[in-house]
């Protein structure tokens, strides 16, 4: 029965990593609907948010009935928990990939992204993406060592972040409220995205640990 068990443990870590792969895959094409206004990509995007939405359903459902049948121990029962809470994380990552490609279609065919914002963009996006697949592998093995470099790998994100603040708010910017308010809108999302991974190495450091580290 514990056999049984510890399968179905490592079965649903294995999903948990292949949510995460969803949410590189979006947030990979809303980055690159974003720099070059692909409507179509944004649409793709939207679209298949759907399966992250079923996976995170899917992998609540299994967790509960799991729990229901079973008397777990002490690790098993962090990996529930802590696990509940990663997957609510990677539906939101999900998410807010979707709430990028919504403003691209929104302001299609216009560009979202003007000149003077374009190359922080493109840093975001890179850096959203490695850090989702970075978070991958720290959930495929569930490594707390490499987990704990989550916690300080969104500095770059926060950088870019408060970067992007600066130029909107800046005298000269000539591109009007608006788009100001898009631009303010999207680095959130971005920043937002890359809160979530550290909030997910924190909780496989707790699952494999019992210790839950301090939010920074």
């Amino acid at each position: 029965m514990r056999t049984r068990f510890a399968e179905n443990i490592d079965s649903l870590a294995g999903e948990l990593a292949a949510m995460c792969r969803l949410t590189v895959t979006a947030m990979r094409e809303a980055s690159g609907a974003l720099l070059q206004a692909d409507l179509g990509l944004a649409e793709h995007v939207i679209d298949v948010s759907s399966e992250l939405d079923a996976a995170a359903s899917r992998w609540e459902q299994r967790a509960f009935s799991l729990l229901a049948l079973q008397a777990p121990v002490a690790h098993d029962l962090r990996f529930m928990v802590g696990g509940l809470h990663i997957s609510a994380d990677l539906h939101r990552m999900g998410g807010l990939a979707v709430h990028i490609a919504k403003i691209v279609r929104r302001r299609h065919p216009e560009h979202v992204v003007p000149e003077e914002v374009l190359e922080v963009f493109t840093r975001m996006g890179a850096v959203a993406v490695a850090q989702a697949e970075e978070t991958e592998q720290v959930l495929q093995h569930r490594d707390p060592e490499r987990a704990l470099g989550l916690l300080t790998a969104d500095d770059t994100m926060d950088d870019l972040h408060r970067g992007l603040f600066a130029i909107t708010q800046d005298d000269d910017w000539p591109h009007g409220v608006t788009a100001a308010v898009d631009i303010t809108l999207l680095g959130r999302f971005y920043e937002r995205f890359c809160d979530h991974t550290v909030e997910i190495g924190r909780r496989v450091i707790f699952l494999e640990t019992g210790v839950l580290p301090e939010q920074g």
